[in-house]
């Protein structure tokens, strides 16, 4: 067998998702999150991983923390970076694209976390609020004309797509280009699965840059009061360089949409499986933002995450050596049953439910946290009033990702059976 370093990255890429396939046709409950059957519905293996203790080795070798504190321990400890200490270490497909402070540390992330903040300040948001109000009724007029739509292409996607571009200050006419060029680079966040799929990827970034450098060069003769008008007036000022800020766009998009449009289809979703849930949220509607913790919480977008550790440590009495991987998986954390009562109920009236990890911890808290609960705490309540006979017209079906928990179609009716 051919040295590893000497294999083409098709066959480099192929290599590692046969071994992870194997190791999870032999019991790994790990390797089996990565693969279908198991990732359509990750909570069983959760619930028999979180069994095994709050740390477990998979057979690939890394740790995997299971339950609340063991995830919440590991996203707090600054002793874990988001990329490895020896770059050796860094499995396939970690640098495939760069996402600007989320794939840093400290203290590159400090510095450009900072310059990012401004966009999702408090006042920016509320002056906001109003147009994310009149897109979400705009899309239902149109969606619910229908009868019969599809909640994720008519209402959960292009949502948060609109509501993004139009923060950055990206015309209107670019956005069906950048929910197809969104979801490619989301689709990065799993890893490249093969040659081919590295190419889009990278033809979808290039496609990114493009739009954003002329952006750019119309923001220097016509500034806006938007997001890529501050970025480039930084980079001209000398405190992002071009590249930092086309990385920090890619990142602002994907956040910007991935996060919110699975936010809000697997939500409906929820709520749709659980009817006496959206009954209730149509009796009070000011139960909305209580709803979209509770979905975070039973059934986050993102499910998991990674760190490195920088030095030997110990999390909970766990030793943990220098340079070891640990995968946090977010999604189980919101399943312990140490730490939620009836944790596989779903309760939109659950008074702990905003206690979850769905948005990370630490230093990389999410910086679109506030932007994707106000967008969610909109989209339920319009449905709701707008909505409430709505119903589900066929079988979810969901996107091909292990990181992401992500709806392509949701078919729902608002006709009576």
């Amino acid at each position: 067998m051919p040295a590893l370093n000497t294999l083409s990255t098709d066959a480099r890429l192929r290599l590692a998702q046969a071994t992870t396939w194997f190791t999870a046709r032999t019991g790994d409950h790990v390797t089996r999150l990565l693969h279908h059957p198991w990732r359509t519905d990750p909570y069983p293996t959760h619930r028999r991983m979180r069994a095994q203790g709050p740390f477990i080795t998979s057979r690939l070798g890394f740790l995997t923390a299971t339950t609340h504190d063991a995830v919440q321990h590991v996203l707090r400890d600054r002793t874990f970076g988001v990329r490895p200490f020896d770059p050796a270490d860094a499995p396939p497909g970690l640098d495939v694209l760069d996402l600007s402070f989320l794939t840093r540390d400290p203290p590159e992330h400090t510095r450009l976390r900072a310059l990012a903040r401004p966009a999702f300040s408090p006042r920016r948001l509320e002056r906001h609020a109003v147009q994310i109000e009149e897109i979400a009724h705009e899309l239902l007029d149109k969606a619910l004309a229908k009868g019969r739509f599809d909640l994720m292409t008519d209402f959960a996607q292009p949502l948060p797509i609109i509501v993004i571009t139009r923060l950055l200050g990206i015309p209107d006419d670019d956005h069906a280009a950048f929910v197809a060029l969104g979801e490619t680079i989301g689709s990065s966040l799993d890893g490249p699965r093969s040659a081919r799929h590295l190419r889009r990827i990278h033809t979808a970034a290039a496609h990114l840059d493009t739009m954003f450098d002329r952006l750019m060069a119309q923001r220097r003769a016509d500034p806006r009061d938007d997001v890529i008008s501050t970025l480039t007036a930084a980079t001209d000022e000398g405190g992002l360089t071009p590249a930092d800020m086309r990385s920090m766009c890619r990142l602002l998009l994907i956040a910007g949409f991935e996060t919110t449009v699975n936010l809000i289809g697997n939500g409906t979703a929820a709520l749709l499986r659980h009817r006496s849930q959206w009954d209730r949220l149509i009796a009070d509607p000011d139960l909305a933002g209580n709803a979209v913790e509770e979905i975070l919480r039973y059934d986050p977008p993102v499910q998991m995450t990674s760190r490195w550790a920088g030095h030997d440590t110990s999390i909970l009495g766990h030793g943990v050596r220098r340079g070891q991987y640990v995968l946090c998986l977010i999604a189980s954390a919101g399943r312990d049953p140490d730490h939620y009562t009836d944790p596989d109920r779903f309760d939109i009236t659950r008074p702990d439910a905003s206690d979850h990890l769905a948005f990370s911890g630490g230093i990389h808290y999410c910086l679109g946290a506030p932007l994707a609960r106000l967008e969610g705490r909109i989209a339920l309540r319009a449905l709701a009033a707008r909505a409430p006979h709505l119903r589900p017209a066929g079988t979810p079906a969901h996107r091909p990702t292990t990181i992401l928990r992500a709806l392509r179609s949701l078919p729902v009716t608002t006709e009576e059976g």
